[in-house]
């Protein structure tokens, strides 16, 4: 695993680890290839930027959907994949997404087109 992916996934373990009430976090692509989850991710951030241009209300800066038993938040990062977030129904939504976009400002700097390639073919191999 070459240094880029490891400051990645050191960046995600960490925001788990540290941000108190989430459970689970993924980096998707953009296509949801990679599993359900992803798929699910990729087709909610398209769904909500969508509807952003027909409303003309910009950029979506964070789609949350609240769960029964939790809450999903997605932020898109840089170059067109999306992060995932599940947290527990206690989690402090505001601390979360702040969190989150500190977590997304880092990744974007770190998700080069090369990491994303490596990455993509570790799942595959």
């Amino acid at each position: 695993m070459s240094q880029a992916a490891q400051n990645l996934n050191w960046l995600i373990t960490n925001f788990v680890d540290n941000t108190p009430g989430v459970s689970h976090t993924v980096v998707v692509s953009a296509d949801g290839l990679a599993d359900q989850l992803a798929a699910v991710a990729s087709g909610l951030t398209s769904l909500t930027a969508g509807a952003s241009r027909i409303f003309e209300g910009g950029a979506v800066n964070q789609t949350v959907v609240e769960m029964e038993r939790g809450f999903l938040f997605l932020m898109s990062i840089s170059d067109g994949s999306s992060l995932a977030a599940l947290a527990h129904p206690e989690a402090d939504i505001g601390l979360v997404g702040y969190e989150m976009a500190l977590l997304v400002d880092r990744a974007g700097t770190v998700l080069t087109p090369d990491l994303r390639a490596e990455l993509q073919g570790s799942l595959l191999n």
